[in-house]
């Protein structure tokens, strides 16, 4: 089976839904149907990556992009489309909502899956409103198959009344594998980042975005400081992405919330780190904080990056159930915008031996459950279900 997977970004670009789908590409070779990449344009129009055949090809994401996927699904035979869905990332455009259109798959003759990262609504034009949301619906309600990445979304996709078979729930797993970092001695990687002996390490991996709490992270930790607790942050990888303009703006907010606060001292920046360099500098770490406004969830990468590698985790509660997550036993929840229970939070597993030791176990386990080649079986069973 040729399978041929649809993003608008893709690595050396930074973006979790990039790295998505270069792991599940990587997966769905490894269980034997092959794998091509659609993306957009660079210098090199078509490439072998790591046995991944990658099309740069695409010039815009508006419906230009129709002929140009046709193009690549006609010369190489792709029995199924996988349009991975996250409009920051096809530059808010919304060709790919309306790819499957009568007019679209008159180019595009094969079934189309889409997997939904999240259900944002693309800029369109100035006063376009509630037409925002229905180029969303669109492209649920006329894929041949569905994925959401998470239950929320699952339950939100539901309402379209979508048959019970076309809409599946399949978790995103981390795109940070803790085996290829290599050898590791915790001491050289605190030093590193100027972590004296005696002093914790919080950590917090992914992009500063506005839903993922920045600012309540800073004010906790200027409350752990005011406490007498010795201890840094560490901002691991790249500061905003490549895909979403609205990172930068809200991370230079972020970091006048550091000066005002006089933590210039107390936050180390990693800048962007390739896998393995992520991977030391989250086993470094003796807890990881992550407190999303929204609420923990599977859509999120970086919470499943620390679930894999066994951390110790303070995170926001989430609005629906996560498995393998439970309060006191592999995370701990707090209430979403709460610097002060926030650093009560780490405060405790930073003090409590035994209880970090319990959210590392309880975190390992969970990693289980999200593992590649579980997402890709699950994925397979989704694209033959479209197959005629």
């Amino acid at each position: 089976m040729r399978i041929g997977l649809i993003t608008g970004e893709y690595p050396p670009m930074q973006g979790g839904v990039g790295d998505f789908t270069r792991e599940l590409a990587h997966a769905l070779i490894a269980l034997g149907p092959t794998a091509h990449v659609i993306t957009r344009r660079s210098s090199q129009a078509e490439s072998l990556e790591d046995g991944v055949t990658v099309h740069r090809v695409i010039d815009s994401w508006g419906a230009r992009c129709w002929r140009q996927i046709a193009s690549v699904v006609q010369q190489y035979d792709l029995a199924v489309l996988n349009v991975q869905y996250e409009p920051a990332a096809y530059s808010m455009q919304i060709g790919i909502n309306l790819l499957p259109t009568r007019t679209a798959r008159a180019w595009v003759k094969c079934p189309i899956v889409t997997t939904f990262h999240d259900l944002l609504v693309p800029y369109l034009f100035p006063g376009a409103g509630p037409l925002r949301r229905k180029v969303v619906d669109y492209l649920a309600r006329h894929s041949d198959a569905v994925i959401a990445t998470n239950e929320e979304d699952r339950a939100r996709l539901a309402r379209f009344q979508l048959p019970a078979s076309n809409l599946q729930l399949i978790p995103i797993g981390s795109n940070i594998d803790p085996v290829r970092m290599g050898e590791f001695d915790p001491i050289v990687e605190r030093a590193r980042w100027r972590v004296p002996p005696g002093e914790s390490l919080i950590g917090y991996f992914g992009f500063l975005n506005l839903s993922k709490g920045g600012e309540v992270l800073m004010l906790a930790l200027k409350a752990l400081i005011e406490a007498g607790v010795p201890a840094k942050l560490l901002l691991i990888g790249g500061r905003t992405g490549a895909s979403d303009p609205t990172n930068a703006e809200y991370a230079a907010q972020v970091e006048q919330l550091i000066a005002s606060l006089d933590l210039k001292d107390r936050v180390v920046a990693t800048g962007y780190l390739d896998a393995a360099g992520v991977s030391r500098a989250l086993m470094a770490c003796d807890v990881c904080a992550l407190p999303y406004l929204d609420g923990a969830s599977l859509r999120r990468g970086s919470l499943l990056a620390a679930i894999a590698h066994g951390r110790a985790i303070v995170t926001t509660a989430p609005l629906f159930p996560i498995d393998g997550l439970a309060h006191h036993e592999s995370a701990m929840f707090v209430p979403p915008n709460d610097p002060p229970a926030l650093a009560n939070a780490i405060r405790q597993v930073l003090i409590d031996s035994d209880l970090r030791s319990r959210l590392e176990r309880g975190a390992r386990a969970a990693a289980q459950l999200y593992t590649w080649d579980r997402i890709a079986a699950r994925t397979v069973e989704v694209y033959q279900s479209v197959l005629p």
